[in-house]
């Protein structure tokens, strides 16, 4: 990776003038953290012991027996403490934090893990805590956003936009230019401003560090493909970074599909042909934009992978054939998931479902001696409304009505009640 904050074309710091002695800062704090071995040995410590690491593969047989074709092994992110990869970026952040002096920490999130991730990291090493959060996001992760005020966190509802990420990440920048002498921002995942992507998927490297090794002692050789969905980049660069110079490991990003192809209509920069390369929050890479550069709607069923732009670090995979990049939609994740939940027992997050689709598609026409590694970047439990409602389930609906019936009831009484007091 290059110190330049550039990765060929794609990435910069494109910041206005009063972040540039912040960026420094964090630059300057994050590059000695790097060569300092103890930073990392401190690192993984912290994450052994406070979260799950390391993480297992788990051997998918049942999955594998019903394809047929290619072993598949699944790297159980989901394990982590807060249920996804996000803790590994939010704790080693947290630790640069802690060296830089600063006792307040911001951070935009979308399905919500990542702001519950940073919500846990403030709490245990006592920060202060702001959480910006798209209000459509709010409205369909309300469990994530119970969680986060629980552990002491502000959560924000941003309304600008369309009222999802980009417009939260918007919202983080405005924060911290006006509080930045106490305030770090703890950018979710591979994009932004140099040095966030770097730094994150340096953090992240830890998911491939042990993929890799694990592949090697368990099954005795690399996978043939690894698969990873991408939304921003961090959960896909953490485990690619593991197999980045092994070029008989096909890479393959798996990007939102939504309902199909169509500005507006998904979340896919790389694997459709609607994005165009650009500038804008602080960086270049490929976003879904129009001719006039401005930013345009996405969908997906997954509120984690519905940015508008992606890490420039995977952009530049993309250029040079590094990594391919599909898109899987709606429909297709969901069924995933409900096939990885009835075969394994696993739950796999909508986000984390889009690698499991093309994972799918390919491993059937595979030799039965290939092997494919799929990365399981979190769990479902937050997903499980927008489940239920996607499978129409009717238990989970009657459980839903009458639960707003108790509520109104119970609000009907405190307002009897307040009644017969007047």
């Amino acid at each position: 990776m290059q110190h330049s904050g550039y990765f060929n074309q794609f990435g910069g710091a494109f910041i206005p003038e009063i972040l540039v002695p912040t960026f420094n800062q964090l630059e300057a704090a994050y590059l000695q953290a790097k060569d300092d071995p103890q930073f990392w040995q401190d690192y993984e410590t912290l994450m052994s012991t406070y979260s799950c690491r390391a993480t297992p593969i788990t051997f998918a047989q049942n999955l594998t027996e019903h394809f047929g074709g290619a072993q598949i092994y699944i790297k159980r992110e989901d394990l982590n403490h807060t249920g996804a990869h996000k803790a590994n970026n939010v704790m080693g952040q947290g630790l640069i934090t802690r060296r830089m002096g600063k006792r307040r920490v911001i951070a935009e999130t979308g399905a919500g893990q990542h702001g519950v991730a940073t919500a846990t990291m403030a709490a245990k090493f006592g920060f202060d805590c702001t959480i910006y959060m798209g209000a459509v996001d709010v409205a369909r992760q309300r469990p994530n956003v119970f969680w986060m005020e629980q552990m002491g966190a502000e959560v924000i509802a941003v309304e600008d936009g369309s009222a999802t990420l980009k417009d939260a990440i918007n919202e983080a920048f405005r924060d911290w230019v006006t509080n930045m002498d106490d305030t770090h921002y703890v950018l979710g995942t591979a994009c932004g401003p140099y040095p966030f992507p770097e730094m994150v998927c340096w953090l992240q490297s830890i998911i491939g560090k042990e993929a890799r090794q694990q592949m090697l002692e368990r099954v005795g050789k690399l996978p043939e493909r690894v698969y990873a969905c991408v939304g921003g980049g961090s959960n896909a660069m953490g485990i690619f970074s593991g197999f980045l110079d092994d070029k008989e490991v096909e890479l393959v990003g798996v990007e939102a599909g939504g309902r199909g192809r169509g500005m507006g209509h998904h979340a896919a920069r790389l694997a459709y042909d609607d994005a165009k390369i650009g500038v804008a929050q602080g960086y270049k890479t490929y976003f879904l934009q129009n001719g006039d550069g401005q930013m345009q709607d996405t969908h997906s069923v997954s509120a984690g992978l519905d940015y508008v732009g992606v890490s420039p670090i995977l952009a530049d995979l993309h250029e040079r054939g590094a990594a391919r990049f599909e898109a899987a939609t709606d429909d297709e994740v969901v069924e995933a998931m409900r096939l990885t939940v009835r075969k394994e027992g696993l739950i796999p997050a909508l986000e984390s479902s889009h690698a499991f689709v093309q994972a799918f598609k390919e491993a059937p026409s595979m030799a039965s001696t290939d092997v494919i590694l799929i990365n399981q970047s979190g769990r479902a439990d937050k997903d499980i409304f927008t489940v239920a409602d996607a499978i129409d389930d009717p238990k989970w609906k009657q459980f839903i009505i009458n639960k707003a019936e108790e509520y109104r009831r119970a609000d009907n009484s405190i307002d009897n009640t307040g009644d017969d007091h007047a």
